[in-house]
């Protein structure tokens, strides 16, 4: 069970490394209008599951905290992401951004049941060179101009970070009260919209077809397997393993032509793939033990 779990959560991982494609084939729609209409989206499977089993609909009932971490961790995350990008160079605000896995696998050794291994450690941050290598390479400057943008990206990885590992603690709260944090974020994202933003529609089918895209896979089914993963499966090996959405991210970027080859990621996809590999040492040495005693 815990490894099939956290294959699922490698599922969110590969559908989030589409996030940047989706997003830049969607046109030049503002952040928090297509944040409102992606995640309301992504809420569709969930509202589609409780049509046909209307009894589902109870397992919304849940303890505020559950509701205020869920909504916190999906609005909050991408609102200070945004904000960060407003305020700060998209490169240095990327790099605070992501060091939400390496918190996942510190903070994870306080979890029931978790110890943080030395291997955990070393393996997020080869993860973490590996993205500076790619986020990076053109160069990093921290200007304290851009401390409000820094902060928010701080805040960002904390919260999604907090968000992934109080999840872990509400292990008996069904998956399908995501359909309701997406309906929250898309909901407040809609407000943020009408507040801050210029309202601009796609201006073709390619455009619409991105942001459909975009809302049933990255902003949608993602955060169904994520919530799943981090629940059930190994969150030290997930948490190791989320370095290489940036990494498949710029891979097929380059694929569609958004990007060119080099060898910064060749170097990072030897990093990632190994940091990932190596945290995942003992889910690797467990399984032929388990054979052995199945046999």
């Amino acid at each position: 069970m815990k490894a099939r779990a956290t294959l699922i959560g490698f599922a969110a991982i590969l559908m989030w490394s589409f996030l940047a494609l989706f997003t830049a084939a969607s046109g030049k729609m503002p952040p928090f209008q297509l944040s409102a209409i992606a995640f309301a989206i992504g809420s569709l499977p969930g509202i589609a599951q409780f049509i046909v089993r209307p009894q589902r609909i109870a397992l919304l009932r849940q303890p505020a905290k559950v509701w205020i971490v869920g909504i916190a961790g999906l609005f909050g995350y991408h609102f200070l992401y945004f904000t960060a990008l407003r305020n700060a160079p998209a490169v240095e605000a990327g790099l605070i951004a992501y060091l939400w896995p390496l918190l996942i696998v510190i903070g994870s050794a306080l979890l029931p049941g978790e110890k943080l291994r030395w291997f955990h450690v070393v393996g997020a941050l080869a993860g973490l060179a590996g993205t500076v290598l790619i986020v990076g390479g053109r160069g990093v400057d921290f200007d304290p101009a851009y401390l409000l943008g820094y902060a928010a990206a701080g805040l960002c990885a904390f919260t999604w970070s907090g968000y992934s590992l109080l999840t872990r603690r509400f292990d008996k709260v069904s998956t399908d009260v995501v359909t309701g944090f997406c309906l929250a974020t898309s909901a407040l994202s809609l407000l943020c919209h009408l507040g801050l933003e210029t309202t601009i529609w796609p201006q073709s089918g390619w455009e619409w077809l991105a942001v459909v895209g975009l809302g049933l896979f990255p902003v949608g089914a993602a955060f169904y397997a994520w919530d799943f993963g981090v629940k059930n499966g190994d969150i030290q090996i997930l948490g190791s393993a989320s370095y290489a959405a940036p990494l498949l991210s710029t891979l097929i970027l380059t694929l569609f032509g958004f990007g060119e080859p080099s060898y910064r990621i060749a170097i990072a996809c030897v990093l990632i793939t190994g940091g990932a590999l190596l945290a995942a040492r003992d889910m690797l040495r467990r399984k032929p033990r388990e054979a052995v005693i199945a046999d």
